[in-house]
This record gives C-alpha cells, sequence and structure tokens, in this order.
C-alpha cells in the first residue's frame, strides 16, 4: 500500500465521548410529559335516540392511531332522549374505563348534556339529577376527560348507531340489550342451596337414614312407606294412578307452564289444572297451592277471564229529600230521524214523584242540553239541589258548570263504565223505550209524534216505590185519563163544577201527608231492594297503589278483534279511593284515565 502512498494505521479503542457523541446525534429530542398525554388521548362520540317502542345509545372510539370501535345500546325501558344520551355517555365512559384508557375527549351534539356534566346548566329533575351524579362518579376515575359539544354533522356515526339501536333492527358489531336504567340499583340474590323435599325420602329408601329426632324419624317411616324407587327415580303410589313421578320445584314449573299454557294447554282453572297434571302422572306436595297461584298470576287468564255478576259493593241508596230537589238526566238515542230531525231524546226524572220531562233533539249539542235543563226543570219545578248525569261532554262541560255555580246546583257525576250509579234514569229510559217501540210498531220514525202520549202515559202509572202516580204528588190529584170520558167513572159522573174547586184546593193542602207517606214507601222499598242485592254481595276491595284489570266496554272495544277479544284491558294502577267501590286510576306510563273505575 505504500507504493500508492497509503498508510495504515490499525484502529484504537473507542473513547465514552465518541459514544456520547454518537447517541446524542442519532438520539431523538425528548417530549414534554403533557405533549405525551395529549398524543395519547382517544376520542369518543356519543349520542342518544328514543321512539316509542325503545331507545338506543351509539357509541364510536377513536384511538390515537384513527382505529374504530363502533358500540350500539338497545334500552329496553321507557327513557327520555336526554336520558337516552345520559346512557350513551354512561356507556362511553365505562367501556374506556374498561379498556384501561386515562385520557379521553367526549364529543356529542347534546348541548344540555354537555352543559350539565360541565356546571353551565342545572339539573332539575330527579331522574336527571342521578344519571348526572354517576357521570360524575365516573369522571373520577380518569386522569383526564374534556367534554365537547359538536354540531349533529360531525356525530353522523353514533347518531346512525343510536336510531339502528332504538328501531330495533339487527346492526353488525357489538349490541348490548339493557333492561333497566344506570341509575338503578341492581339487585343480587345470594345463591343459596336448598335440599328438596325428596331428599330424605330418597336416602331413607336409599341408605336407610333417619333423622335424629325420634318423631320425625316416626313421621318419615310412614310417609316413605307410600313411594317407591324405580330406576332411581321417585314414583308416588296414588289412587287415580300407580306411580305417580315426584318432581323438584324446578322440574315442577316447567310442567305446570307447559300442561297450563303449552301446545295441549287450555288455560284452565286451577282445581282442573291439578286434576290434569295428576292423570298425566305427576307429583309434589303443593301441587294444588301452586296450580291456584299460577292461574292467579297468569296474564292470559286474567284478561280473558268472564265478567263476575256477582255484585262486589254493597246496595247504596239515592234518596231526595223533597221533591224536585234532585232530577237525573240521560240521553237516549240515536232512534229513527223524525220531525225536524229528531235523532235524539234527552230526558230528566225528579227522585221523589217520578216525574220525567223529555224533549227530542236534532243533535245533542252543549247549548240544547243547557236549553232543556233551563226550560223543562228550572223554569217548571225550580231550582233543584242536585243534578246526576254521567260525565258526557253534553253534560261535562264549561257553560253547564256555569249554569249550575251561578243557581247553586251541585253536579254528581256517574261513570259511564257503570250506568247503574244513576240507575233511576237508566229505568226510566229502558221504560220509555218500551213503551215507544210497542206503540210505533212499523212507522218507527213517528217517534216524536207519539213520545207525548208515553210521557202521559208513564205520569198517570203508579209507580213501585211510591205505591202512587207522579201526576198525583206533582199536582195533588189524579189526572183525568180518556177512558173516564168514553166509560165514566163515579168522579167524573157525579162532577160538580161549584165543589170541584174546593176539592183542588183541599187535596193540596192534603199534599203534604200523601208526599210524607211516599216517602216512607220509597225508604220501604228502599231498604228491601237493599236486602235483596247484599244477600248477593260478594266484596271486592282494592287499595291504593294496588294493579288492576278493568272491564272492556263497547267504547273501548276494538272492532277488529270481534268475539275473540279480550274482556278486560290494563294494567291500571290505582291513585286514588273516591267512594266505596270508586277509584282513580292511571296506567303503566303514569297518564290518568279519562274515567273513574267502578267495580
Amino acid at each position: 500500500m505504500s507504493e500508492f502512498h497509503i498508510d495504515y494505521r490499525p484502529r484504537t479503542a473507542i473513547k465514552a465521548q465518541a459514544l456520547a457523541d454518537f447517541i446524542a446525534e442519532f438520539t431523538q429530542p425528548w417530549k414534554d410529559e403533557e405533549d405525551l398525554e395529549e398524543g395519547k388521548a382517544w376520542t369518543v362520540n356519543i349520542d342518544g335516540s328514543s321512539t316509542k317502542e325503545m331507545s338506543g345509545a351509539g357509541v364510536v372510539l377513536v384511538s390515537p392511531e384513527k382505529d374504530k370501535f363502533e358500540y350500539a345500546l338497545q334500552l329496553r325501558f321507557r327513557a327520555t332522549n336526554n336520558e337516552a344520551e345520559y346512557e350513551a355517555l354512561l356507556a362511553g365512559l365505562k367501556l374506556s374505563k374498561s379498556m384501561g384508557i386515562e385520557n379521553l375527549t367526549v364529543k356529542s351534539d347534546s348541548q344540555l348534556i354537555v352543559g350539565q356534566v360541565k356546571g353551565e346548566y342545572e339539573a332539575k329533575e330527579d331522574r336527571m339529577k342521578k344519571y348526572l351524579m354517576a357521570v360524575k362518579n365516573l369522571l373520577t376515575q380518569f386522569k383526564k376527560v374534556e367534554l365537547l359539544q359538536i354540531p349533529r354533522e360531525e356525530n353522523e356515526a353514533a347518531d346512525r348507531l343510536a336510531r339502528l339501536a332504538s328501531s330495533g333492527v339487527e346492526i353488525d358489531g357489538f349490541v348490548e340489550i339493557q333492561g333497566r336504567p344506570s341509575t338503578e340499583k341492581e339487585t343480587i340474590n345470594p345463591i343459596s342451596f336448598t335440599t328438596t323435599w325428596m331428599l330424605p325420602i330418597i336416602r331413607y329408601l336409599k341408605e336407610g337414614t333417619l333423622p335424629a329426632d325420634r318423631a320425625e324419624a316416626h313421621k318419615l317411616r310412614i310417609r316413605a312407606s307410600r313411594f317407591q324407587l324405580l330406576g332411581g327415580i321417585l314414583y308416588k303410589m296414588g289412587f287415580s294412578r300407580p306411580h305417580l313421578r315426584c318432581l323438584s320445584p324446578e322440574e315442577a314449573n316447567y310442567v305446570i307452564r307447559e300442561v297450563h299454557e303449552g301446545v295441549c294447554g287450555n288455560h284452565s282453572g286451577a282445581r282442573s289444572l291439578a286434576h290434569k297434571l295428576t292423570r298425566a302422572g305427576y307429583y309434589w306436595p303443593s301441587l294444588l297451592h301452586d296450580a291456584t297461584q299460577f292461574v292467579k298470576a297468569c296474564d292470559k287468564c286474567q284478561r280473558f277471564a268472564n265478567v263476575p255478576r256477582v255484585p262486589p259493593e254493597e246496595f247504596t241508596p239515592i234518596t231526595s229529600p223533597w221533591p224536585f230537589a234532585q232530577w237525573g238526566l240521560d240521553i237516549m238515542g240515536p232512534f229513527p230521524v223524525g220531525t225536524k230531525q229528531a235523532k235524539f231524546l234527552v230526558v230528566a226524572i225528579d227522585y221523589f214523584t217520578k216525574w220525567v220531562e223529555a224533549e227530542p233533539l236534532a243533535t245533542i249539542s252543549e247549548k240544547n242540553v243547557k236549553s232543556f235543563v233551563w226550560k223543562a226543570v228550572i223554569c217548571r219545578f225550580g231550582i233543584p239541589r242536585v243534578l246526576i248525569s254521567d260525565n258526557g261532554k253534553q253534560f261535562d262541560n264549561g257553560p253547564f258548570r256555569e249554569l249550575c255555580a251561578q243557581l247553586n246546583i251541585r253536579n254528581h257525576y256517574s261513570s259511564p263504565r257503570h250506568p247503574q250509579a244513576n240507575g233511576q234514569v237508566e229505568v226510566t229510559n229502558r221504560t220509555l223505550l218500551k213503551q215507544i217501540k210497542t206503540r210505533l210498531e212499523g212507522a218507527k220514525g213517528m217517534w216524536v209524534e207519539e213520545l207525548p202520549s208515553v210521557l202521559w202515559a208513564y205520569r198517570t202509572t203508579v209507580r213501585t216505590p211510591t205505591k202512587e202516580t207522579p201526576f198525583k204528588l206533582t199536582y195533588g190529584t189524579e189526572a183525568v185519563i180518556p177512558v173516564e170520558i168514553g166509560l165514566t167513572t163515579l168522579r167524573t159522573t157525579f162532577h160538580n163544577e161549584g165543589e170541584n174547586e174546593g176539592q183542588l184546593r183541599l187535596n193540596l193542602d192534603l199534599l203534604d201527608e200523601a208526599r210524607e207517606r211516599a216517602a216512607r214507601r220509597i225508604a220501604l222499598y228502599q231498604g228491601k231492594m237493599a236486602r235483596y242485592h247484599n244477600a248477593k254481595v260478594k266484596l271486592r276491595r282494592f287499595e291504593v297503589g294496588d294493579w288492576v284489570l278493568r272491564k272492556v266496554t263497547q267504547a273501548t272495544k276494538d272492532p277488529s278483534q270481534g268475539k275473540l277479544g279480550p274482556n278486560w284491558e290494563g294494567p291500571y294502577k290505582i291513585i286514588q279511593y273516591y267512594r266505596r267501590g270508586t277509584y282513580h286510576l292511571e296506567d303503566r306510563h303514569g297518564k290518568k284515565a279519562a274515567s273513574s273505575m267502578e267495580c
């Protein structure tokens, strides 16, 4: 190498300084700890959706490397849109915590949720306060969490997941079903190991093992004599079958459910169900009791149960202290179109004298009903103390209540589901309808012309409770009917014009005595009816907070179901006790029922 003027020198040992310079040259500069934390922050987009059927929550988790994880949550409970947003936030926080994330950026398009968590808005409702507290408890478990409100357009992925979850459509990815709000504490039942009723018998038959107590041992020997082990299975020697297989509580639950509502089930009664189980060859000690409790708790058995005809409450008579103090009001119809397009009949009856007033109407408007009460009742017989009617809009409206308030008239309303509460006018309606039908025969449109004759016939007929005619209790004397003119009676034959006025005045003076007798007869009649009614009563009482089913009426019946529809609807919760046999109800969503329920 010397000929090329190359000087060779062997490599010397690397000094420490040279190594330090090399490391310093090729090592990247250190970043601040805060910069490292910001670089490792995850992002979670959340959104909630609420519909009538169910609610949903969507969560999109994005890593610092921009990897996406989608998560959907179906909420199988009633939740508002804000509550669904909170559920989405809680789900995102729990998911992030389970993945060990410490730095998180939460993005939501809900101004209310972000504002409440940041403290800018106040949570007023109790449920929102509980959600806010749950979120704040979770936030303390992170090192750094930043909440940002973003426009809805930037949150499309989470919004899509939330809407799909609330619609019930299957989603590609992980979908969790949540049955209760996150704010409710989950109760955990401890696992307990209990011995079945068969174990002592099996041990005795296999091994001869007896209890230490002599009395219990003697009892077990006698009881075990009626059982037998066949192929390792315990059987009871019965009367309906040679061998009845003994079942554990779990097996009994399966058998009773299958026989009652399975493929061959017919939702029979408790005793019939117990008989069918025994005939099938099964046995356990509480068979009849379990069958009874199962039938009582069966939803279909309750909804399609027969409507009981036995009265559930004792008889409550309605009495009037004096004539024309208490009137019952009702509307009949629709009838065939008659004179002046009349299709309806508004009826009023006095509870004391049984006097009836009626007027045909073309429409049953508030104005027409108010006019009838003013002309036919108030202007003819004075201001009554009480008006009893159902709570239809014709009687329960602003102008009608205002008229009654001005004249100090009290309004009593009966439930349309229980028209017997206004029984006097219902009985009168049936009587008037029967008389109208028998008079008309083929000419049904002539009912308006026949109405005055029907009313006259009713007013001059003796009523059973008073043993007097309404005409006499109203005017003090009996009316002269047409037959007394065609074929004279004693009073029409020996009629004296001069003494007639004096006799009429005397009858008016004695009218109070006749009305007193009528009042006593009414009291005796109502007492007799009460004894007859109460002898058949089977009391049915409920308490505030009880859940009940309400009888389906023609107004609430689904026409498309026909005769296959249920007899009962609900469930409803009793929220107020009004009077004996009458309750105010609300449905499962807290909506108050339109009318009270009468048992």
